[in-house]
């Protein structure tokens, strides 16, 4: 990786990257309010959990899979592969996320000097984008290879289920910190999974998550918008 793709991953895995990431919780806040997470263990225990099941062995995978398409040029896979991705969100809170998300990345990349002159095939140009879709398009046209964008793109996760526990539960920083440190090397055996993993194998069941992303539809006090 060269020294200019370094610099444009870590902008990719930036929490203040313009796309509203730190919005969402993506179900975190319904199980902190029903007991579920409570403190780090449980904490760390649902992120385990998580992170073995749907987010290494579906989400990270098609974004791979939309690197690919991407470097290709195949712009039949771009759009089934957009078509998917929206058809597996669970709720209404998770398609609107991917959505939201995948539109602000596409005005993004749009201003950028670097994908200006790069734009989407014409068919993902306007409707619903979604958000690993146009994720594995920008990693591609930043120069960024699938290994390392699929590692930004778990970090980015990580770091942003961790800062809601931080808001949303007495965990300090450090203790943050710590919990990072327990999930990273998990984080590099889900990169390595999610690059390999065959089609037969792709899974975004995760059925806790799905319910309590349900839920957070209806929940009274909130935070986050998923």
């Amino acid at each position: 990786m060269t020294p200019l793709a370094a610099l444009q991953c870590l902008r990719l895995a930036s929490p203040g990257l313009p796309i509203g990431g730190y919005s969402y919780s993506q179900g975190l806040e319904t199980a902190i309010d029903l007991g579920q997470i409570h403190d780090r263990a449980s904490a760390e225990h649902w992120l385990c959990g998580l992170l073995a099941g749907p987010v290494s062995r579906y989400d990270a995978p098609m974004l791979a899979r939309a690197h690919r398409a991407s470097a290709a040029g195949d712009d039949a896979a771009l759009l089934a592969l957009n078509q998917t991705l929206l058809a597996s969100r669970d709720s209404r809170e998770q398609r609107q996320e991917s959505v939201q998300m995948g539109y602000s990345l596409r005005q993004l990349l749009l201003a950028l000097p670097e994908t200006a002159g790069q734009p989407l095939p014409a068919a993902l140009q306007t409707g619903e984008l979604a958000f690993i879709l146009a994720y594995g398009w920008a990693g591609c046209r930043l120069g960024l290879d699938e290994a390392t964008l699929v590692q930004a793109y778990l970090w980015s996760w990580l770091e942003n289920q961790v800062m809601v526990l931080m808001k949303a539960l007495p965990m300090g920083q450090t203790v943050g910190q710590q919990l990072m440190s327990a999930l990273l090397p998990l984080l590099a055996e889900a990169t390595q999974r999610a690059i390999r993993l065959p089609d037969r194998q792709l899974s975004s069941l995760a059925p806790m998550q799905s319910w309590m992303a349900m839920q957070h539809e209806t929940q009274y006090s909130r935070l986050f918008r998923s």
